[in-house]
């Protein structure tokens, strides 16, 4: 019987490809997939040895670095859960993650974390820091208490699929973040789902630019890779740059990459201004986590000569939904995120029925990657799973052939009179324009409409363009109850720490600007 883990798809990837280049730590070594099980077999010990046992959820705050790797592995191979944290996080958001996912341990770099760990220690909660000097050494691990049990085995430890493995948060984009666990079940499904719509082998190569404590980039960059036997590389730095982003595409021969329309943004940019002398050969290149605008996407393939892949996922499905195949599978459709991957997935109105082609609904999901509930919520779980399904909240509709179009958030979508607006569909108006690099339409309390659209756009460099321009160009796209009322001209929008976009903080930050505006209450 096929073990359905994910611990076990890597134990198995060791044997079959030992010798394949697992990890590269860009200009300074490089692990096998045979040594990189040894050394999580060795951490996963001396995590037993420290105390850790099954069940227990032991938290991480890294940059991308190889220890992160090992030890995210060696936590979920103890059948312990990992919870990755973004180490930007301020004291007072540790002690809440912290406190949040009951963690029992948290792990850091050696230079460590103050914030993580003043919230720590307020919580009792012991600290280790790991490192690792080379390819051929063992991890470092040094606690600030004594090892319990120092000559604990890990070899009678066996993983099952329903190990709850990985502990995240939604992002908030309504509301307080909601607690999500995955299984390794979970994992394991969206690893075989990733690596059968990609096609992705042992042949394959990617760097990672996205952070590690996010989904996306853990689960679509990461796992899957090591999950095929393929190769993935760190950068040096523990974080994307987009200057030294195309050299290590190019030393470590790299296939494809996965990224928020954000950082695609960043590298088109540095395309623009400082162009490479050549670019690698690249099977796909593929986008994910926000909607990414069909002028963006065209301007990616004209630019690097790879087909675009627009992807739609998010933390409660451990990450892939839906995807544009393969140019040999199919067409890639502009504006759609694709066919659904490995999952049911129907678009379901307010009753629960089933909607046909066209017909806008409730994206709904069931699978063996999606997670079984949200932790210690009740309510929240209640209103996302019914009628047999996982609700997403987000409206969408399929076409004839299957493609799945998100119309936006259902939270999200702006009510002006009666009218609903897509935001999406605004944004990819905007930008269209080849005068602005990024832009964000959201709604905002009006009292004459009960919402208006407003939006924020960022000018491409060293473009000159003022909020008429911005206006007139909406009115020649756009129907004129879509037109924003009001368009911020401005050289930042807050993100996420994974580059998303989240229309609410994007409301409340340029609102918060004028002290006649109503600044809109947001969420639970």
């Amino acid at each position: 019987m096929e073990n359905l883990t994910l611990t076990g798809l890597l134990k198995d990837v060791a044997g079959k490809f030992p010798n394949r280049n697992a990890i590269s730590v860009s200009g300074k070594f490089d692990i096998t997939h045979s040594r990189l099980h040894q050394l999580v077999e060795h951490a996963a010990s001396r995590l037993l040895a420290a105390g850790v046992i099954p069940g227990d959820v032991v938290a991480l705050t890294f940059p991308n670095t190889i220890e992160f790797v090992i030890l995210f592995l060696a936590v979920i191979r103890v059948r312990a859960t990992a919870a990755p944290l973004n180490a930007a996080y301020t004291t007072d958001e540790f002690e809440f993650y912290l406190s949040d996912s009951e963690s029992k341990l948290l792990l850091t770099s050696p230079e460590g974390n103050t914030a993580a760990e003043t919230a720590a220690a307020k919580l009792s909660i012991p600290h280790a820091a790991a490192s690792l000097a080379s390819s051929d050494s063992e991890l470092s691990l040094s606690f600030t208490h004594p090892e319990s049990n120092p000559d604990y085995s890990v070899s009678s430890l066996v993983n099952d699929p329903s190990d709850v493995s990985l502990f995240l948060h939604t992002s908030g984009t309504t509301s307080r973040p909601k607690g999500v666990p995955l299984s390794q079940l979970n994992l394991f499904s969206t690893v075989r789902n990733i690596k059968a719509v990609y096609k992705i082998t042992e042949s394959d190569s990617t760097v990672i630019v996205l952070p590690l404590f996010h989904v996306h980039g853990l689960m679509a960059g990461l796992l899957s890779s090591l999950g095929a036997g393929a190769a993935v590389t760190l950068p040096a730095s523990g974080r994307f740059s987009a200057s030294s982003f195309w050299s290590d595409m190019k030393t470590y021969n790299a296939t494809w990459y996965t990224a928020v329309p954000t950082i695609h943004q960043i590298i088109l940019d540095r395309h623009l201004s400082k162009p490479e002398t050549d670019y690698p050969k690249l099977r796909f290149i593929r986008s994910c986590s926000a909607s990414l605008a069909p002028t963006i996407l065209d301007r990616l393939e004209e630019s690097f000569g790879a087909p675009v892949l627009e992807a739609y996922a998010m933390t409660e499905a451990t990450h892939l939904m839906c995807s544009n195949p393969l140019p040999e599978d199919g067409p890639h459709k502009a504006s759609s995120v694709g066919r659904p991957v490995g999952q049911e997935m129907a678009i379901l109105d307010e009753n629960g029925q089933v909607q046909g082609p066209r017909s806008k609904g409730e994206v709904c999901i069931r699978g063996p990657n999606v997670t079984k509930g949200y932790k210690n919520n009740p309510e929240a779980n209640k209103a996302a799973f019914q009628f047999g399904w996982f609700h997403t909240g987000d409206v969408g509709f399929f076409d004839e052939d299957g493609y799945l179009h998100l119309v936006g958030r259902i939270k999200e979508l702006i009510n002006r009179g009666g009218e609903k607006i897509s935001p999406i569909e605004v944004d990819a108006v905007l930008l269209s324009n080849p005068d602005l690099a990024q832009a964000v339409a959201f709604g905002v309390p009006d009292d004459k409409y009960g919402e208006e659209i407003n939006c924020a756009v960022i000018p491409r460099g060293g473009v000159e363009i003022d909020e008429e321009e911005v206006t007139k160009f909406c009115k020649k796209n756009l129907a004129s109850f879509k037109v924003p009322k009001k368009v911020f001209i401005t050289d930042f929008l807050p993100k996420t720490a994974s580059g998303k976009i989240q229309r609410r903080i994007v409301a409340e930050h340029f609102l918060a600007q004028i002290s006649t505006a109503k600044v809109p209450k947001f969420g639970a």
